[in-house]
């Protein structure tokens, strides 16, 4: 038996639980899976919940994240061609949201603890910025403080695309909760696993009216979301209508995790520490620590090759941890990978952005689900530490 035949499964998502069955049951069993057929709905129930999971105003369950970020881009209701500033580092849904919305997205550099470079948001930063999105890309938030306070300074709305973030704190405060709109993902590999959906939140009336309008409340349909009657008067008949409607199925499915979130990030952050403890005593592993306000989240582990100077020293790092069972994905290294800027040939040249393009080319990515046990843990990182000394030699110890 092989050491790939022993690797612990990573690829699996989070387990549906038990009490989704009979509510999905009751939902093909009467057919009655679009959210607006009737009152009460699962969709309706999941914004109620979610809202108070989050402790705001309103939420809008959504096909997905990125249908999310189209949504609040619209209702902040942005001009043509206006320009919103996004990290580098993030998945490619976030500048096509802002090619589908009509607007440039303006790329700002992300240092090597996978961040906002706050010297390059700083000089970029102006008033030809209309709006602000900020990718807490695999959990790992910028300095929202110095962020906001630059914002808020220009009167520039943020909204946080927080796919990765479900549960983490800022200071105590919920990500997703700090810029104007908040957006989540439920997409298999994320903390709460539906397949595909998402949600954003907000506790501004007039953008969650706008947003749900568009979102496809056709005709009087958004007499059954709550608190905006007011609101919602303004916007009939006067917003397109984009139809990223969620169904019922997906919010049977969504209910059941949300109680199992605060359980759900202990174990992650737990899994996430102990591998990184261990990495970190590699000198060719490097694990960049959380910011001191930032509480995470996580259910994967990045970390960043140290010393290994060529591509192909990468690239052998990737096939030893292969060949001992763990798969290692360095995020620049990876063909058409969706999370390097330069493969964004939509927006037309790759901007030069050398800070960001380093740390792709070495910065490491493995899943890290919470079911995972202590032995599969260290199996993981005993074959990541390995792979690292067959590259590099091992280190030796003082006196030795």
């Amino acid at each position: 038996m092989t050491l790939a035949t022993l690797a612990p499964n990573v690829y699996d998502a989070e387990p549906i639980p038990e009490a989704a069955r009979a509510e999905i049951e009751r939902l093909l069993t009467s057919g009655d899976l679009f959210r607006y057929t009737s009152e009460g709905s699962p969709v309706q129930r999941l914004e109620s919940e979610f809202a108070a999971l989050m402790g705001s105003r309103y939420a809008l369950a959504v096909s997905s994240c990125s249908a999310a970020l189209f949504l609040s881009l619209k209702a902040l209701d942005l001009p043509r061609g206006a320009r919103v500033l996004i990290p580098a580092f993030t998945f490619a849904a976030v500048p096509s949201a802002v090619v589908h919305a009509d607007c440039v997205p303006v790329l700002c550099e992300v240092g090597e603890n996978y961040r906002i470079d706050l010297d390059d948001f700083a000089a970029k930063i102006d008033d030809d910025i209309a709006c602000v999105i900020i990718s807490h890309m695999r959990g790992h938030t910028s300095d929202m403080n110095a962020i906001m306070a630059a914002c808020d300074a220009r009167g520039i709305p943020v909204v946080e695309d927080a796919a990765h973030s479900l549960g983490t704190l800022w200071h105590g405060r919920k990500i997703g909760t700090i810029g104007k709109i908040g957006c989540f993902s439920f997409q298999s590999y994320k903390l709460v696993n539906a397949g595909e959906g998402g949600i954003l939140i907000t506790d501004d009336p007039e953008l969650a009216a706008r947003a749900t309008i568009m979102s496809g409340a056709y005709e009087h349909n958004w007499k059954k979301h709550a608190g905006l009657q007011n609101s919602f008067v303004n916007w009939q008949n006067r917003l397109p209508l984009y139809n990223m409607r969620l169904q019922n199925l997906s919010a049977a499915v969504i209910r059941p995790q949300l109680p199992l979130v605060a359980e759900r990030v202990e174990k992650g952050r737990a899994n996430h520490d102990y591998v990184a403890a261990r990495l970190n005593t590699s000198d060719w592993l490097a694990v960049p620590p959380a910011l001191p306000p930032e509480d995470r989240a996580p259910d994967s582990i990045q970390f960043n090759l140290v010393g290994l100077e060529s591509d192909d020293e990468a690239r052998a790092f990737q096939s030893a941890a292969k060949a001992r069972g763990v798969s290692v994905q360095v995020f620049g290294l990876s063909q058409d990978n969706a999370r390097a800027f330069w493969n964004w040939q939509f927006l037309g040249d790759a901007p030069d952005l050398p800070r960001t393009r380093a740390m792709l080319m070495r910065a490491c990515d493995v899943r890290l689900p919470t079911r995972l046990t202590r032995a599969e843990l260290d199996f993981i990182a005993e074959a990541l530490l390995a792979a690292a000394e067959d590259v590099k030699g091992r280190t030796p110890v003082y006196g030795t």
